[in-house]
């Protein structure tokens, strides 16, 4: 079959036009080692502005021209043995995936539910150690400009327990306060709240013993504090106070004793399916 000069021509054309589309762009070179644009542009944050990918890329660039000569200098000065990291990608693959496959264990098969009776036994077990560093309260509080404020109505609300008489509160405190909070119900550090008010506080025990609201204005705004409930530094925390706390160690510690048993259980299964010999040796 014979090929016209132009058909030639297309299929050169063609293959010139792949041959470009594919060609890599050097970037910079250490020894054999190339890196290319595209290799780069991978890993470049697509959120930076031009001039700021142009100080990355930089940058980039010559930590790795950094990192590749180290890498040279390494490989031209060091012995065969030196160089020779074969069983330490062992040990570390061996690492990484029986690492793997405990956590994927665990995941699947691993009890996570703690319940409320195991944390008060480990309160009640470990009380001291836990006791308070800082004064926490339980609290509400409220910054509202003066006209608007309505100390006896939020005093009424503040110390309910009723749903309603809090979900009432709430909607005062969205509706007419400039700050207000209940914190979740949680306990929190005192300072944290009482920072907020143009009070000073010399005795801050005597203060919240003898009072459960704190009260306090400028030219501007009304101050309320209601204290719920109070601890002391050096006083046991609550308990559900440390709640979380607990939680996290009595989850570790089932970690702990479910990877022993995974370990105890992989070499009772190898003994049982003879997956594994013991030599013994002859002195």
């Amino acid at each position: 079959m014979k090929h016209t000069p132009l058909y030639i021509g297309l299929i050169l054309l063609l293959f010139s036009a792949c041959k470009v589309e594919q060609e890599k762009v050097p970037l910079a070179q250490v020894g054999t080692k190339i890196l290319y644009l595209e290799e780069v542009e991978e890993v470049l944050p697509g959120s930076l502005s031009p001039e700021d990918s142009t100080i990355w890329m930089d940058d980039f660039i010559q930590k790795w021209v950094q990192r590749e000569l180290m890498v040279l200098n390494a490989e031209e000065n060091l012995s065969a043995s030196q160089k020779d990291v074969s069983r330490e990608l062992e040990d570390y693959r061996n690492s990484l995936i029986t690492y793997r496959y405990k956590k994927a264990l665990m995941e699947q098969k691993m009890d996570t539910l703690i319940t409320d009776q195991e944390i008060e036994n480990y309160y009640e077990s470990h009380k001291k150690e836990f006791i308070l560093k800082n004064d926490i309260v339980k609290a509400v509080y409220l910054k509202t400009p003066i006209e608007l404020s309505n100390p006896e109505i939020l005093k009424e609300l503040s110390m309910d327990n009723d749903p309603q008489k809090l979900l009432e509160l709430d909607e005062y405190g969205i509706r007419y306060a400039k700050s207000y909070d209940r914190f979740g119900d949680k306990w929190i550090d005192a300072n944290r709240i009482l920072t907020q008010i143009p009070l000073e506080i010399d005795n801050l025990e005597r203060f919240l013993r003898r009072n459960k609201f704190i009260e306090s204005d400028d030219t501007e705004y009304y101050y309320f504090i209601c204290i719920r409930d109070f601890r002391f530094k050096g006083e046991y925390a609550p308990v559900d106070f440390v709640k979380s706390s607990i939680k996290n160690i009595l989850l570790n510690q089932r970690k702990i004793d479910f990877l022993k048993k995974i370990e105890t259980d992989v070499y009772q299964e190898g003994l049982e399916s003879s997956k594994f010999k013991l030599y013994t040796i002859k002195k």
